[in-house]
């Protein structure tokens, strides 16, 4: 039976504390501000009973910042650059801290899902067709940015492995094998829609073409490393790279 709680009205979630023995929490800050009061009320809810034992937040893997094309594991220090990726930053922290408290909150294992690009094909927005159908051009060779990838099923996945197998306040990469920068992404989805292939542009062009949120995007550019998903969550990829995925519901 599916309760019903606003996270932006507190006193909307107080029937959920000391029902939830295990937890996924996949909600958003809001769209401004430095800080997640969403988060903040949640837990705040559910001290005032026994705490989940297991709790999975879906970060972003933005909380990195520009890594210059760089490999990035776990263990590398938060740089976020957009107040998006500081509201992750603001969440990650609260909640691996009430991990690592006492009473209520006392063995509670936090996991910390940093998730790249999300991408299915029966998700609205979910592939870059209408962008192709679009042309919307993307970044020359010389300015192109590192991006990584994962599809909906394999992170639904990871959250439910985490939820069983994830260690104590630990952070894990949730993304695919793919090393590939974004204008080689448009271009295999172009090449496995039948689309033409996006305009290739130099970076001071783009800034007059395309939208502030995909610039944002083209301004950051990182390779993550998805060995401890594998080795601690023991989780197999249903599709490894986009190739697979993009290609799965696409008639051969």
């Amino acid at each position: 039976m599916p309760l019903l709680g606003n996270l932006d009205d507190a006193h909307s979630l107080r029937r959920l504390a000391g029902l939830a023995t295990r937890m996924v929490h996949l909600a958003p800050p809001p769209p401004d501000g430095w800080s997640d009061p969403r988060t903040l009320a949640l837990m705040r809810c559910l001290n005032r009973r026994t705490w989940p034992r297991s709790w999975v937040y879906g970060s972003t893997s933005g909380v990195y910042g520009d890594c210059q094309g760089a490999w990035v594991h776990e263990s590398q220090p938060v740089t976020p650059f957009t107040p998006r990726a500081y509201r992750r930053v603001d969440a990650e922290k609260r909640l691996r801290w009430h991990g690592k408290g006492t009473g209520v909150r006392q063995g509670v294992r936090a996991s910390i899902l940093r998730i790249p690009g999300i991408y299915a094909l029966d998700r609205e927005g979910g592939t870059p067709r209408d962008r192709l159908r679009k042309g919307t051009p993307v970044l020359q060779a010389a300015d192109d940015v590192y991006t990584n990838h994962i599809h909906a099923d394999d992170l639904a996945r990871a959250c439910w492995l985490a939820l069983w197998r994830g260690r104590p306040q630990r952070v894990y990469h949730v993304s695919d094998d793919s090393q590939l920068k974004m204008g080689d992404y448009f271009d295999v989805a172009a090449d496995i829609f039948g689309l033409p292939r996006p305009n290739r542009v130099p970076r001071d062009t783009a800034k007059d073409q395309l939208p502030l949120m995909l610039l944002s995007f083209m301004s950051e550019s990182r390779r993550l490393d998805n060995t401890r998903m594998k080795e601690e969550l023991r989780l197999r990829l249903r599709y490894p790279t986009v190739h697979t995925g993009l290609q799965a519901g696409e008639p051969v």
